[in-house]
């Protein structure tokens, strides 16, 4: 078989990832395990699992059900290694009615996190895209197919919980469906009508100005430098005017914007990855000047097989 015939691309967002029909290794999910004793801590007490090994056993065992349907590295805790996390808490505690909107939530991991810190559990609302079809390697996967409400739903399986004991809100849908997001310009006062019930939530569009905080990890990099200017612009409008109200997260960067490429498990992963300085210039083109505080700061991030620029930022209403 020629190399061409042995490959297969399929869009990830607007990522290219080309992978071998039948990859040469099994993923390195034993390898990337690696939590630290506070991670571990909060699996343990959010789990129910006290012993080491028998949690390393039940998250491994979610984790590859997961690369079943695609072959993300999706059990991660981010959030509370943001420099801004001790504000998001502060908001959830002191604000009256603080939303916090986790968007491309994948297991709803970070919003758990912030849950057990003290954030409300009825003010956090969690969104990703629709339920699809489970796949076992690109191969096999439609162009169209929606997947990552799948990977919520393995959240209750991940923390031994259903939706009737852990009733955190989930909002499915695509972001750049105006029917599920639509763009209006940043609020400069609080919206005049009555806040939404959570609960009820079918798209963000009742959102818009509520949000104390908006939590977009491994998100942006999905997409192309264009779509991730529109998605910036439809996150502003669901932004809060209220001085110290974020949108924040991490991704993958590099010291100067462009394409980049990755080879990760099998696979070669075409991205468009921003600087800190095209970053903070694309929020230029959001709000008004003096309207946020925009920090962005890059490092590398070492993990078995996979090393990577990360961008991690906040964008801060002053």
């Amino acid at each position: 078989m020629d190399r061409q015939s042995s490959l297969t691309e399929r869009p990830i967002g607007d990522l290219k990832v080309t992978a071998a029909v039948q990859p040469a290794t099994e993923p390195s999910l034993d390898a990337a395990y690696g939590l630290s004793p506070e991670q571990a801590n909060f699996f343990k007490a959010e789990t129910g699992i006290d012993d080491d090994d028998d949690l390393r056993t039940h998250i491994l065992k979610v984790q590859r059900k997961a690369y079943e349907i695609f072959p993300y590295l999706c059990i991660r805790l981010g959030i509370a290694t943001l420099p801004q996390y001790e504000n998001i808490i502060k908001l959830g505690q002191q604000r009256p009615d603080a939303i916090l909107l986790d968007i491309g939530c994948c297991f709803g991991v970070d919003a758990r996190k912030a849950v057990a810190d003290g954030f409300p559990l009825r003010n956090v609302v969690t969104t990703d895209l629709k339920k699809g079809k489970p796949h076992h390697n690109l191969a096999t996967m439609s162009t169209d197919t929606d997947i990552l409400q799948e990977f919520f739903h393995m959240g209750h399986a991940l923390f031994n919980t259903k939706p009737e004991t852990y009733p955190i809100n989930f909002v499915p849908g695509d972001a750049f469906d105006p029917n599920m997001l639509q763009i209006v310009p940043p609020f400069n006062k609080p919206p005049s009508t009555e806040k939404p019930d959570l609960s009820a939530l079918t798209s963000l569009n009742p959102l818009a100005g509520r949000c104390a905080v908006i939590y977009a990890s491994n998100f942006f990099h999905l997409f192309s430098e264009k779509n991730q200017l529109q998605l910036a612009k439809a996150l502003a409008g669901l932004l809060s005017c209220q001085p110290g109200s974020m949108i924040c997260g991490e991704h993958a960067g590099n010291w100067q914007k462009g394409m980049f490429y990755k080879q990760h498990e099998g696979m070669r992963i075409e991205m468009f990855q921003h600087c800190p300085e095209s970053w903070n210039a694309m929020w230029d083109d959001v709000f008004q000047k003096g309207e946020v505080k925009v920090n962005a700061k890059l490092d590398e991030v070492e993990k078995p097989g996979l090393s990577y620029y990360r961008l991690q930022w906040s964008v801060v209403r002053l």
